[in-house]
C-alpha cells in the first residue's frame, strides 16, 4: 500500500473512532438527561405540594435548565475562560435544592410564629362550647397560611374517617419542628386521659411563646458572629477581584496555570470550611 492509501485509511479509522466516540457520548448524554428529569420532576412534585402550590414540574425543569445555560454563559462572558463553564453549570444545577430548602426553612418558622396565637384561639372557642372540630375551623378561618393550609388539610383527613391521633402524626410528620411535636403530643395526650383540653392549650401556647422569645433574643446577639462569618468570608474574594484589576499581569497566573488552579481550589476549600466553623458556633440551640 501507498503512503497515500495508508494516510487515507488512517483518516478513516480515526473518523469512524471519532464518530463512534461523539454517539456513545451524546447516547449517554441523552440517558443521563432523562434520568436527570424523571428524579427532578418526581422530586419538584413532591415539594410544590407540600408548599400546597400545583406547577407543572416539567416547567420547572425547563426553567431550571434556562438559568443553569444562562448561568454557564454568563459566567463565560464575564470570566473568559471556557474552563469555569462547567463547573458554574454543574453548581446552577444545586440551585433548585437550596431554594427548596430555603423556602422550607421560612415556612416551618412561620409556622412555629403563628402557633401560639391560633392555640389562644383554638382555647377560647373550646371554652365557649365549640367542639374540637368547630373549634378547628374557626382557627383555619382566621389564620393566614401555612398554618391555615396545614389545619385545613387536617381536618379535610378527619372528614374522611381519619382518627385525631393519626391526622396530628401527619401534621407532625409535614413540619417536622420541636414546637410541633409539643404540639401534638400535648393534644393527644389531654383528648387521651380526658384532661382540660383548653388549659393545656394556653400552657402550651405560653411555653411556645417564651421559647420563640429566647430564641429571637440568642438570634440578636449571635447576629454580629454571623456577619461577621461572612465578611470574613467575603474579603479574600473582593480582595482578588480588585488586585485583577489593578494588576492583571500577576494576577493571571492565579486563572492560568495549575498553580494558581491549586491554590483557587485551597482558597475557597479554607474560606467554605472558615465560614462553616464561624457559624457553627454562633448556632445555639434553644
Amino acid at each position: 500500500m501507498s503512503e497515500a492509501e495508508i494516510l487515507a485509511l488512517l483518516s478513516l479509522v480515526v473518523a469512524l473512532s471519532a464518530g463512534l466516540l461523539s454517539w456513545f457520548a451524546i447516547d449517554m448524554g441523552i440517558v443521563t438527561l432523562a434520568r436527570y428529569r424523571n428524579n427532578f420532576t418526581e422530586r419538584a412534585k413532591f415539594q410544590v405540594e407540600e408548599f400546597f402550590l400545583f406547577i407543572d414540574p416539567t416547567k420547572l425543569f425547563a426553567a431550571n435548565l434556562a438559568i443553569m445555560a444562562m448561568g454557564a454563559l454568563l459566567a463565560w462572558l464575564v470570566a473568559g475562560s471556557a474552563l469555569i463553564v462547567m463547573p458554574v453549570f454543574l453548581a446552577l444545577a444545586l440551585l433548585p435544592r437550596l431554594v427548596y430548602a430555603w423556602m422550607r426553612k421560612r415556612r416551618l418558622r412561620k409556622f412555629e410564629e403563628q402557633l401560639p396565637d391560633a392555640l389562644m384561639t383554638l382555647s377560647g372557642n373550646l371554652r365557649v362550647g365549640l367542639g374540637l372540630s368547630l373549634a378547628f375551623q374557626q382557627v383555619v378561618a382566621e389564620a393566614q397560611a401555612p398554618l391555615a393550609q396545614e389545619f385545613a388539610l387536617m381536618l379535610r383527613e378527619q372528614r374522611l374517617g381519619v382518627t385525631l391521633e393519626r391526622s396530628l402524626n401527619n401534621l407532625s410528620r409535614r413540619m417536622p419542628t420541636q414546637t410541633t411535636t409539643l404540639v401534638t403530643a400535648a393534644m393527644r395526650i389531654a383528648t387521651e386521659t380526658g384532661g382540660g383540653l383548653a388549659e393545656t392549650l394556653e400552657r402550651t401556647a405560653q411555653t411556645i411563646r417564651n421559647r420563640l422569645q429566647m430564641e429571637g433574643k440568642i438570634a440578636a446577639l449571635t447576629a454580629q458572629g454571623k456577619l461577621q462569618a461572612w465578611v470574613v468570608g467575603l474579603l479574600p474574594m473582593g480582595l482578588m477581584a480588585i488586585l485583577n484589576k489593578m494588576e492583571p499581569e500577576a494576577m493571571s497566573l492565579l486563572w492560568s496555570t495549575r498553580i494558581g488552579w491549586a491554590s483557587i481550589t485551597a482558597i475557597v476549600f479554607l474560606e467554605l470550611m472558615g465560614v462553616y466553623l464561624i457559624r457553627r458556633i454562633v448556632a445555639i440551640d434553644v
